[in-house]
C-alpha cells in the first residue's frame, strides 16, 4: 500500500495513530519537538475501552503486566482515621468485557510500550523535530522544522498536546476556558512513610489536600495537591514537602527525590473542527480535560484508532469523504467527555454516581446515529456501538476470544448460521471452524439465526443484517474492497458463530 502520513507528536495519541497506520502498511514518520521521551506519570489511568483498543494492537498484555487494576484508596479523615474506598467499585471483567476495571500505569511506560511496538514495524520516533510551518495543497502537506529541513506527506496528524503548534498553524480556535484559581502541583516522587498497597488521599477544606498514588513496577508515587489561592506554585520538591507537612503533619511523610514535577491549572477546551484539508487534530491538540476520571489520554488514544484505519483506506483508494466521518464521530465524544470530567472534578474520588462511573470507563462510547452507523432493528448492540467480546472455541476445543479474532488490520464478519453467505469483495476465510461456545457470542450480540454482524477495524459495529448484499454494500462504501486488493496483509475475517 502506498502513501505517507506525518504524525506530529509522540505521546500516546501520536504513537497509537502511527501503530495503527503502520499495521496497515502505511509509511509513517513520527516527529516530536522534545529532545527525548516524556518521563512523567501524567496520564496514569487507562480505561477498559482503551485497553480494548490497544488489545487490537497486541500491546494490552504488556501494559497489564506492569500496571495495577486493583488498588484501594485510603481516604484519611482529620482525626487520623481512614476509610477504604474501591475507586472501581462495581466494575469487574466479564465475558463481553475482559478489561472491566481501570488500570493504573504511568504514562511514560505506556509510551515506552507503544514506541517498542512501533519499532517492531520499523518506525523510530524522530526527536528534536519541532514543526515551525505547515503548507498544504491538493497533492499533500509540507512541514518545515526548526532546523530548516522539511518533510512532505499525503496527510499529517497533529498530536502535539494542549499547546499544539499544529493547531495554531492551522488557525483553529481552542474554545473553552482556563481557570487560574484552580491550580495543582503534580509529579513523581520517591518517599518514606507510606505503604505501596494503597492510594493515599487526604482531602480538606479551602483547597487543602494531597493524593499520593504508588506507581506500579516503579519506586515512585504520583503526587497531586491543589494549591490554595495565594500559595506559591513553584513545582519544586521543597514546595511539595511543605504541602505534605501542612496537610498530613510534619515528619510523617518525607519526600526524598522527584523524577518529574509540573504545575497544572484547570484548562477545559476543545476545537470546533478536527480537520483542515489534509491535516487532522487528535488528542490534547483537539481537547483538554480536567484530570478527574482519567479521560484525556484515553480519549486521545481512541481518536487515533478511529482516524488511523480511515486514513489507510483512503490512501488505498477509498472515497475521500470517509475522512469526514472522523470529526463526525469523535467531536461529539470529546464534548461529552469534557462534560463528564467537569462533573467528576466536583466530586470526591470513589463517591461518584454509578452513571458517571460507567461513562468514565468509556465502554459506552458509541457512534450510533453517525454517518457510518445505518439504523437497524436489532435488540443487541447496534451499528456504531462497541463490539463486545465473547468466548468461542476452535473445532479442536481450544478457547479463543472474539477480541483475538478482531486483532489486526482487518474487518471481521460474524456469521450466525449461514456458511453459504458470500460477499462481493475479496474475502479471506480464516477461523472457519471457530464456533460459539455455549452461545456466548449469540447472547452478547442478541443475534438472530442467519444474521451477519460486521465489525470495523477499530472494534465498533459497522452494520448487521440478514442480507449479505447489505453487508457487501456497506463494505464497498467504506472502501474495504480497495484496501483488500491493495496487496497488504490485511483481510476481512469471517467467523462462523
Amino acid at each position: 500500500m502506498s502513501g505517507q502520513v506525518l504524525v506530529i507528536g509522540a505521546g500516546p495519541t501520536g504513537l497509537t495513530a502511527a501503530c495503527v497506520l503502520s499495521s496497515w502498511g502505511i509509511h509513517v514518520r513520527v516527529v516530536d519537538a522534545a529532545e527525548a521521551p516524556f518521563a512523567g506519570s501524567r496520564g496514569k489511568g487507562m480505561q477498559p475501552r482503551t485497553l480494548e483498543i490497544l488489545d487490537n494492537l497486541g500491546v494490552s498484555g504488556r501494559l497489564i503486566a506492569t500496571g495495577r487494576s486493583r488498588l484501594l484508596a485510603r481516604h484519611y479523615h482529620p482525626d487520623g482515621s481512614f476509610q477504604l474506598v474501591d475507586l472501581n467499585e462495581g466494575a469487574e471483567p466479564g465475558p463481553d468485557s475482559p478489561y472491566g476495571r481501570s488500570l493504573i500505569i504511568p504514562q511514560w511506560r505506556t509510551e515506552q510500550v507503544l514506541r517498542e511496538r512501533l519499532a517492531s514495524h520499523g518506525v523510530e520516533v524522530e526527536w528534536g523535530r519541532g514543526v515551525t510551518e505547515l503548507e498544504q495543497d491538493q497533492a499533500g502537506v509540507v512541514a518545515r522544522f526548526a532546523d530548516g529541513t522539511e518533510a512532505r506527506a499525503d496527510y499529517a496528524i497533529g498530536c502535539d498536546g494542549g499547546s499544539s503548534t499544529v493547531r495554531r498553524l492551522l488557525g483553529v480556535p481552542f474554545l473553552g476556558e482556563t481557570t487560574e484559581s484552580v491550580r495543582m502541583l503534580v509529579g513523581d516522587v520517591e518517599l518514606e512513610g507510606l505503604d505501596r498497597d494503597h492510594w493515599h488521599i487526604w482531602l480538606g477544606e479551602n483547597f487543602r489536600g494531597v493524593a499520593l498514588c504508588p506507581l506500579p513496577a516503579t519506586d515512585t508515587f504520583q503526587f497531586q495537591a491543589p494549591l490554595p489561592p495565594g500559595q506559591p506554585d513553584e513545582p519544586s520538591l521543597a514546595n511539595c514537602q511543605r504541602i505534605v507537612d501542612d496537610v498530613i503533619g510534619p515528619g510523617r511523610v518525607r519526600l526524598r527525590r522527584a523524577t518529574w514535577l509540573s504545575k497544572w491549572r484547570l484548562n477545559v477546551r476543545m476545537v470546533d473542527r478536527y480537520r483542515v484539508g489534509r491535516v487532522f487534530l487528535a488528542g490534547d491538540a483537539a481537547h483538554v480535560h480536567s484530570p478527574a476520571g482519567g479521560q484525556g489520554l484515553n480519549t486521545g488514544v481512541q481518536d487515533a484508532a478511529n482516524l488511523g484505519w480511515k486514513l489507510a483506506h483512503v490512501l488505498a483508494g477509498a472515497p475521500e469523504s470517509l475522512l469526514d466521518t472522523y470529526q463526525a464521530e469523535r467531536l461529539p465524544v470529546a464534548a461529552g467527555v469534557l462534560g463528564l470530567s467537569n462533573r467528576l472534578m466536583d466530586k470526591v474520588p470513589g463517591a461518584r454516581p454509578a452513571a458517571d462511573r460507567t461513562e468514565a470507563l468509556q465502554l459506552g462510547v458509541s457512534y450510533r446515529g453517525g454517518p457510518l452507523a445505518p439504523p437497524v432493528d436489532a435488540d443487541g448492540p447496534n451499528p456504531g456501538d462497541r463490539a463486545p467480546d465473547a468466548l468461542c472455541r476452535t473445532a479442536t476445543g481450544e478457547p479463543v476470544r472474539l477480541f483475538e479474532l478482531f486483532r489486526g488490520p482487518h474487518w471481521t464478519l460474524l456469521d450466525f448460521g449461514h456458511p453459504e453467505h458470500t460477499l462481493g469483495i475479496p474475502t479471506a476465510y480464516i477461523g472457519r471452524d471457530v464456533i460459539d461456545h455455549e452461545g456466548h457470542a449469540r447472547r452478547a450480540y442478541a443475534a438472530r439465526d442467519g444474521e451477519l454482524v460486521l465489525v470495523r477495524p477499530d472494534g465498533y459495529i459497522g452494520t448487521r443484517s440478514l442480507d449479505a448484499a447489505e453487508i457487501a454494500g456497506y463494505l464497498g462504501a467504506a472502501g474495504a474492497g480497495v484496501v483488500n486488493s491493495a496487496g497488504t496483509d490485511s483481510d476481512q475475517r469471517r467467523v462462523r458463530a
